[in-house]
């Protein structure tokens, strides 16, 4: 037994046809049923010759598929073609369309078989001009301007604790006290050792005037008196060294001991840091540098909160790296909201290029279909697809260097559901998250780093 579909073109509905021709080799029209495709309809043929059978769907005389059980003959598949094409006119009748050579019978619809379009609901912003640029992009986090370790620089027990973390210091200000009772002693000790030599001295440079004494021993005592006082002073300076102060104004980041604590030299105290403006480090190609100048204005986007910042460029490192070909470039930050922090993570925006007075459209109104780009412009009540060139593109706009005019009402919304030369109903946009293209647009990126 052998079954074949055969699937014609064939507009309207067709009503199912039961035949049954048997033969001891012959295709009988078992049904005719519509296809799920609009004007698509297929037809049941079995044939029957011994144990061969076969199940196959064809289109005219081209086969769609075959799920295969046994291969027939080329005589069987030709006879079931001519029966399908027998049932096929048999249930047509006389006044259906007949298929011809050169595609699908004419349909009722615009475009020769093509239904009409449907009217749909759109949303059309003009094509202005205005400024874009393109941007660097890189990712640092940033660093407070100054951040240092406060060290103990000599010996004791902690005696107070004057910051906590979170207190705002200035420079000088104490941040915690260390006992000094010996560090006075050692200091009142050295200032005795001092008087004592300077009278040694008076005495030896009376007696040294009247030529009762050598020079060398005037020397000697001389400069036994300078070591006195040396002695003195660095007696005083660890003294002082039981105050420990802030270096710099600043914030206290952390604080590394606690009261009662011993502590020696160079043990950490305190983490400080000066976060009244902070830097974002990047590393830019080196064929980036002609675009590049300091206290050139930079974009940045805060990764944990979106908060999006102004910053400047400070510094820009006149080396290039050899290892990597980029060059260092320091990004100053004044104003930023509490939410941010040093050690958050930005993306940093720099410019490498602008144009001016560039023909701008919003960037959801360019649609990308196999590799061609284009928009949709509104004439009338009629959407066309129009090709165009574009150039830069930020944020919120795309550049049209090509295929479109000043003023031209493009869709921006309801674009993706057109096709060209269908019909429109102009509506007022929707809440979008795009803006006007105006001629003091501000500039985004498109060049990733």
């Amino acid at each position: 037994m052998v079954l074949l579909h055969l699937a014609v073109n064939r507009p309207g509905r067709m009503s199912a046809l039961e035949q049954q021709r048997e033969s001891p080799t012959s295709a009988a029209v078992l049904s005719w049923n519509p296809d799920d495709r609009p004007g698509r309809e297929w037809v049941q043929i079995r044939i029957k010759s011994g144990l061969e059978s076969e199940h196959a769907m064809f289109d005219g005389t081209t086969r769609l598929s075959t799920p295969r059980r046994a291969r027939p003959s080329a005589g069987f598949i030709a006879l079931a073609l001519a029966a399908g094409l027998l049932g096929i006119t048999a249930c047509a009748g006389p006044d259906a369309p007949t298929p011809s050579a050169d595609g699908p019978p004419a349909g009722n619809g615009r475009g020769g078989g093509r239904p009409d379009l449907p009217t749909v609901s759109v949303a059309v912003e003009p094509a202005a001009r205005g400024d874009i640029a393109t941007y660097y992009r890189a990712t640092a986090s940033l660093d407070p301007d100054k951040r240092a370790d406060i060290l103990a620089r000599v010996s004791g027990v902690i005696e107070r604790i004057v910051a906590e973390e979170g207190d705002q210091v200035s420079t000088g200000q104490a941040l915690l006290h260390i006992e000094d009772a010996e560090y006075r002693h050692r200091a009142t000790m050295a200032r005795v050792d001092l008087e004592k030599q300077q009278a040694r001295l008076n005495r030896a440079q009376k007696i040294f005037s009247q030529g009762l004494s050598s020079a060398e021993d005037f020397d000697t005592i001389r400069t036994d008196t300078a070591s006195a006082a040396a002695a003195l002073e660095l007696a005083e300076l660890e003294l002082s060294y039981t105050d420990v102060r802030a270096p710099f104004s600043g914030q206290v980041v952390r604080r590394l001991v606690d009261q009662g604590q011993t502590v020696s030299n160079g043990t950490p105290l305190y983490s400080l840091a000066d976060m009244r403006r902070l830097l974002a480090r990047v590393f830019i190609p080196a064929k980036e540098f002609r675009t590049i100048r300091p206290d050139q204005p930079v974009r940045l986007v805060v990764s944990s909160t979106g908060d999006q910042l102004e910053g400047r460029i400070d510094l820009v490192n006149p080396l290039v790296d050899p290892a990597s070909g980029t060059i260092k470039v320091t990004v100053e930050v004044r104003d930023y909201p509490v939410t941010t922090r040093p050690g958050d993570f930005v993306e940093v925006s720099i410019i490498t290029d602008r144009h001016s007075d560039s023909l701008l459209v919003p960037r959801v109104a360019v649609v990308t279909e196999r590799g061609q780009r284009s928009v949709f412009v509104v004439d009338g009540d009629t959407a066309h697809q129009r090709p165009v060139t574009v150039g830069f593109e930020d944020d919120a706009h795309a550049e049209i260097v090509s295929g479109l005019e000043s003023g031209e009402q493009v869709v921006i919304q309801g674009q993706r559901t057109l096709r060209d030369g269908q019909p429109v109903k102009v509506l007022d946009a929707l809440e979008l998250d795009i803006e006007p293209a105006v001629e003091d647009a501000s500039p985004s990126s498109t060049s990733a780093g």
